[in-house]
């Protein structure tokens, strides 16, 4: 059994609310505009990573993640991207992943909406958009997901609510 947890648009910035959650898991995945490296040496040090750049990140961000990545946790499988539109239609770089493989479970980033429906028209891939955890942007609240995965079994899905606070 593996603990997730899934955050994007952090924007250069640890809520240290998030850190019981950091404790909690086993696996971060980060779906993109980490927005500095900084940012993404903190997490390293806590915990094995999975993610994407976002539209935010600089050079050095890029070479240290894909803009699509493919992996698996437990038995099933995952893709990630940070641009992904949702599931009433799908942007570019999605269409993209899922040319690759359709994943079981699809995890983007981008436009700071908490967002998770499963899309029966990709064989019921659950399509996870975990918000933002950062303070930059339009929000109101930032947001994380975790979860459990399990074999084929994800479960105890949580959305991580945390009222949004002036960066610093």
């Amino acid at each position: 059994m593996q603990k997730i947890l899934i955050i994007s648009d952090t924007h250069s910035f640890l809520d240290e609310r998030l850190l019981p959650h950091l404790d909690w898991c086993d696996h971060i995945w980060h779906a993109g505009d980490w927005g500095s490296v900084e940012l993404s040496d903190t997490l390293e040090a806590m915990k094995p990573i999975e993610g994407v750049y976002g539209n935010i990140d600089n050079a050095t961000l890029r070479q240290m993640y894909t803009k699509i990545n493919h992996f698996t946790c437990e038995e099933l499988s995952i893709g990630m991207t940070h641009i992904a539109g949702a599931p009433s239609k799908y942007k570019p770089d999605a269409l993209e992943c899922f040319a690759i493989k359709t994943p079981d479970i699809f995890v983007c980033g981008h436009s700071h909406i908490l967002q998770v429906k499963r899309d029966l028209s990709r064989n019921g891939m659950l399509f996870i958009n975990p918000g933002a955890a950062g303070t930059h942007g339009f929000h109101s609240v930032q947001t994380a997901i975790k979860l459990k995965i399990d074999g084929k079994r994800i479960f105890e899905v949580e959305v991580i609510e945390m009222s949004r606070r002036v960066k610093g």
